[in-house]
């Protein structure tokens, strides 16, 4: 059994909108929020990508600020603990198994959708496979600006159209943003004025830093005090009135056991796409080979990883309760890593593979990320 299954019955990233909503006295529906929050006009959610809750416990001396706000947490993010997935259940509100995105690499009609590029390869396939009807469930911001919240997300220039931003965030006013600078100035911006208002704002840096030199070095560190430093200035220049809630879409781990997929051939025989990621893959098998790919991939892999049919994976909850329409989109064998191992692709994915910090799995260091609060 993995270390830390989600627990998508209780308090996930998923509730955190429809939480804040209801704190601004527009809920989505009569049910009670998964856990409460104080009363407020206007809220704004600051999401710093790669801020995990065993992280931010281990360096809290690097960001007082953060570290000094009510913790409303720790919640897990669902599985894989990766980012299109952890975006995506936060965006709409819903566990991965009902949304559908279900991994960083992942089968969508045929195709190994890349939910990052929403591309192919170097192939763009927002035409091919849509991201409104790959992921058509509405998104929270949706439902709350049809209700008659301000809502706004503040977020890279870049993402304003991805396939990403279109499947799981779409809704509201989209402001992009180049830097802390405007991401503060467009985050206060939004909630000034009269309510009900909802921002949600975006931060890549701490992960993008984490994956390149591994969490925790001097490089995340310096990273993790500028974010620090944002926040105290947020504090002091939102309006009266203003819940300020901190999360992120993950934590992460330096991997230092590897296995390479794409040289070892134990684990290519019988394997029509491997996807996912070095911490969580989907594999998927040629017809009639699921079992022996299965078998497979476990004696190779060992006490490294838990290795799972999809059957098996689907039965205990990984990914919530699934619906028929995404079941195709698990892979026939699901992977997730122990400890610091992973299986990389270091010829079919080579910028990925030589990251030292990595994500995905059922680890606490991975599932775990803070909600902290102020009001």
């Amino acid at each position: 059994m993995p270390d830390l299954l989600p627990r998508y019955d209780t308090a996930t990233l998923a509730d955190v909108l429809p939480a804040l909503l209801h704190a601004i006295g527009a809920p989505l529906d009569h049910r009670a929020p998964a856990f409460a929050l104080p009363p407020a006009r206007a809220a704004v959610l600051l999401l710093v990508d790669g801020l995990g809750h065993d992280l931010l416990r281990e360096h809290r001396a690097d960001a007082p600020v953060l570290a000094g706000l009510a913790d409303v947490g720790p919640l897990t993010v669902g599985f894989p603990s990766t980012t299109p997935i952890s975006l995506t259940s936060l965006g709409t509100g819903l566990p991965p198994g009902v949304h559908g995105t279900l991994g960083l690499k992942f089968r969508v009609d045929g195709h190994l959708l890349d939910a990052l590029g929403w591309s192919a390869g170097r192939k763009d396939l927002r035409e091919t496979l849509v991201p409104e009807q790959v992921q058509p469930e509405p998104t929270v911001l949706e439902r709350a600006a049809a209700a008659g919240v301000a809502v706004r997300s503040v977020s890279p220039l870049e993402f304003r159209k991805s396939g990403l931003t279109r499947s799981g965030l779409r809704g509201g006013e989209y402001r992009g943003v180049a830097a802390l600078g405007d991401l503060a100035v467009e985050i206060l911006s939004g909630v000034a004025g009269p309510g009900p208002r909802l921002v949600y704002g975006y931060h890549a840096d701490l992960d993008k830093l984490g994956h390149l030199y591994g969490p925790g070095t001097p490089a995340w560190r310096w990273q993790l005090r500028q974010i620090d430093t944002l926040l105290a200035m947020l504090l002091e220049a939102l309006p009266a009135g203003t819940l300020l809630a901190v999360t992120g879409d993950h934590g992460m781990v330096t991997v230092d056991r590897v296995t390479d997929a794409d040289a070892e051939p134990a684990l290519q025989d019988g394997v029509a796409l491997l996807g996912g990621d070095p911490r969580a893959r989907h594999v998927y098998a040629r017809p009639g080979a699921a079992d022996d790919v299965l078998a497979a991939w476990r004696a190779t892999l060992g006490d490294d990883a838990w290795v799972v049919s999809r059957d098996e994976a689907v039965a205990d909850g990984w990914f919530g309760p699934v619906e028929d329409r995404v079941l195709d989109r698990i892979g026939d064998v699901v992977v997730a890593l122990r400890g610091t191992a992973a299986v990389l692709r270091r010829e079919a994915e080579p910028f990925l593979s030589s990251f030292p910090g990595q994500h995905g799995s059922l680890t606490p260091a991975e599932q775990l990320v803070p909600l902290l609060v102020h009001s």
